[in-house]
């Protein structure tokens, strides 16, 4: 039985495939109250993430291989940011290659999963990373 949280969780969603992006936020969706907001790239991530007006996320979702700024880039400027370092950080790509793994981690990401190719295998993924990240753990105070 999942219990309502006290408000809803925010989300914001990295990533450049509308259809990714989807498929991400449905599952979420399943999972209960989500305030989901999807950019497509690094600089748009870090504008949001900047302006005074928003709220910061409970949980940031990044895609890798992105245009204009990648996830490697964003991940080593979030982790170095005073301000947005300790909002955790789930590196959800296609890479399964040991050096993004590698650099992932050495740049303090909290999490990496590789995108699994079959449609449920891919909604279990985004449903564990929402049940611990989002679910578990206990979270920061809102900003």
């Amino acid at each position: 039985m999942m219990i309502a949280p006290a408000r809803p969780h925010d989300v914001l969603l990295v990533e450049d495939d509308p259809a990714d992006a989807m498929l991400i936020g449905d599952a979420l969706a399943e999972r209960g109250a989500r305030n989901l907001t999807q950019v497509e790239d690094g600089l748009a991530a870090l504008e949001y993430l900047r302006d005074p007006a928003n709220r910061h996320p409970d949980l940031i979702v990044l895609d890798l291989n992105m245009p204009r700024m990648n996830g490697h880039e964003l991940l080593a400027i979030l982790k170095s940011d005073e301000e947005l370092r300790a909002i955790p950080v789930v590196v959800l790509t296609t890479s399964a290659a040991p050096d993004d793994v590698t650099d992932a981690y050495r740049q303090h990401a909290n999490a990496y999963v590789t995108k699994p190719v079959n449609l449920d295998d891919f909604e279990r993924a985004v449903h564990s990373i929402d049940a611990f990240y989002l679910d578990t753990v206990t979270r920061l105070p809102r900003r």
